[in-house]
């Protein structure tokens, strides 16, 4: 058993070397962070027009969007500790991110399309909450508090 647990993991940290090597080849950059778990079998990450299934693990970067299928969540924690949840049917995107606080430069954009959001701050928006924001198709959410959740529904 410990023998296969070992295997698994250098199968599973090859891939996931081999993917990230295949996104920074492409000119995705550095991650800004990382799928954290998921509940369900329907979750994606589409990097520059290529769809990955979510797993723990699989990173994420500017550009990224973050895709639930009807009854799959999925968690995801940020570099600079941001933690972020999303529920069944959600379609998320990450617009912009910096962190680099020796060079002042700090920012989280991102966008809600459809479904829903949990959002607990992080230490961007600790040392600059105006560089963070979350758009939806009904306005923008200023993220000047430490958490909050957000629900955007199907138009009808």
């Amino acid at each position: 058993m410990r023998l296969f647990a070992r295997m698994s993991g250098v199968c599973i940290a090859g891939s996931l070397a081999l993917a990230c090597a295949n996104l920074h080849a492409q000119g995705a950059g550095e991650p800004i962070g990382y799928v954290k778990n998921v509940v369900g079998d329907e979750a994606w990450i589409v990097n520059a027009a290529q769809q990955t299934k979510a797993s723990p693990g699989t990173p994420l970067f500017n550009g990224s969007q973050v895709k639930t299928g009807k009854e799959t969540s999925l968690g995801l924690t940020l570099k600079d500790n941001t933690l972020m949840s999303f529920g069944p049917g959600t379609q998320f995107e990450f617009q912009e991110f910096q962190y680099a606080p020796a060079k002042d430069q700090l920012k989280l954009s991102t966008r809600l399309l459809r479904g829903t959001m949990n959002f607990v701050s992080g230490v961007i928006s600790k040392l600059r909450p105006e560089s963070v924001s979350v758009q939806t198709p009904a306005g923008l959410i200023g993220v000047r508090g430490t958490q909050f959740v957000a629900k955007v529904e199907d138009e009808k």
